[in-house]
């Protein structure tokens, strides 16, 4: 069995004049983080494995999801083919992973996430909101056997407001 949790990097800010990559979260951004990150604790089991994009905006929301859920910082590796909006990169990078790790968690952007999401999990998401949370199992053994897989637990801020 393999499981991704897909988490959307939190709301970014366009307020200041520097490289799409080094763009930081808005205070909602961050509130709402710290929201879903805190709603889902407990609700399931904590990823082998975190996996984020070296983007300012999805590694800040990594850190918040990381606290919050009391997983180890040691689990973290920064991965730039997550920094990817078609979701080719992000499917070629889950395909590659080592079959002992079983869960992962990675952080990333749209669309991305929202193309993958709707590919391989069992309940359609018309868009992955910032910090929207997406749980998916599959039943296999290999990464490289992941297709279609059961959407196990969706989060998504406006819901919790």
């Amino acid at each position: 069995m393999k499981k991704i949790i897909f988490v959307r990097h939190a709301k970014s800010s366009w307020e200041y004049n520097v490289d799409d990559k080094d763009r930081p979260l808005k205070i909602r951004g961050i509130k709402d983080a710290h929201l879903v990150s805190n709603h889902v604790n407990g609700k399931f089991d904590l990823p082998d494995a975190v996996f984020s994009s070296h983007a300012n905006r999805a590694l800040h929301t990594c850190v918040i999801f990381l606290r919050n859920l009391g997983i180890p910082f040691a689990k973290l590796e920064v991965t730039p083919s997550l920094y990817d909006f078609g979701g080719g990169g992000v499917s070629d990078f889950l395909q590659q992973l080592d079959d002992t790790v079983n869960s992962v968690m990675i952080f990333g952007h749209n669309y991305a996430f929202t193309s993958l999401v709707n590919i391989h999990g069992s309940k359609y998401v018309d868009n992955l909101p910032t910090s929207g949370f997406v749980a998916i199992e599959f039943d296999v053994e290999s990464w490289k056997d992941i297709d279609k897989g059961t959407t196990v637990l969706t989060v998504f801020p406006k819901e919790l407001k």
